[in-house]
């Protein structure tokens, strides 16, 4: 291993245990404000650890197909390999919000400014329940101008795997008629699962043309999701191999 990727690691790993207490009483103070005021101000804290990541660790990134993001409020399904696509989602992308597990809001800290961003909170285990919540909910963020970000793997996976691509969200989007934006991309080279040391390097991100829902059930709305994000992750892979 790199002495200077160790080094770098080390001095982002201190960024971050400086920023993020300011920036989780920031978020606090925010509370009297409206759902989008808090988020542009909130999500600061993202724009800082990208710029950081690229700064300190060298990881770069490149947005392919930027202009298939839709003016109104979308459903974002999308792959999940790392932390570092929900800090540059938030400079990458218009505001949205996320369908998460209820536990990460009583993370110290992180999870105090994670509330105040409206995220759709959910108890995995609630079935029906968090259905229903989850579609309250996310015909009141689309109403509110967010667009919903949802891994539909439910979880990080690592680069060349695949997981099982769960309908929940595609649910969502028919149920509000909302359209469906895929995102495949690579962040897990360089920015590991779980992992302490970042790896410099170029993070491919492309977004694929919307896919409106009508006529569509949930279970063929997500089949043709997954084929457009695994296809789209093996391009990918032989992209930044080439």
């Amino acid at each position: 291993m790199s002495p200077g990727v160790i080094l770098r690691s080390c001095l982002f790993a201190l960024f971050q245990i400086l920023a993020t207490p300011v920036f989780a009483l920031i978020a606090l103070l925010t509370f009297p404000f409206e759902p989008l005021t808090r988020y542009r101000i909130i999500s600061g804290w993202a724009r800082l650890n990208v710029g950081a990541a690229r700064a300190i660790c060298g990881i770069r990134y490149q947005v392919q197909g930027h202009e298939n993001i839709p003016r109104e409020p979308c459903i974002i399904l999308s792959k999940h390999q790392s932390a570092w696509e929900t800090l540059a989602y938030q400079v990458i992308l218009p505001p949205h919000v996320w369908v998460l597990k209820r536990e990460l809001l009583r993370v110290p800290f992180f999870g105090w400014g994670l509330a105040m961003l409206s995220p759709i909170a959910i108890d995995r285990g609630a079935g029906r329940r968090a259905l229903r919540q989850t579609l309250e909910q996310g015909r009141e963020r689309l109403k509110q101008g967010f667009s919903i970000v949802i891994f539909p793997e439910g979880t990080r996976v690592a680069p060349g795997a695949r997981g099982t691509y769960h309908a929940g969200g595609a649910w969502l989007a028919v149920q509000t008629a909302a359209p469906v934006v895929p995102i495949a991309h690579n962040a897990g080279e360089f920015w590991p699962r779980n992992a302490f040391l970042k790896h410099p390097g170029l993070v491919t991100i492309s977004i694929g043309a919307p896919i409106a829902p009508q006529g569509m059930s949930a279970g063929e709305l997500n089949s043709r999701v997954e084929r457009w994000i695994e296809d789209e992750m093996r391009r990918i892979s032989a992209y930044t191999k080439a």
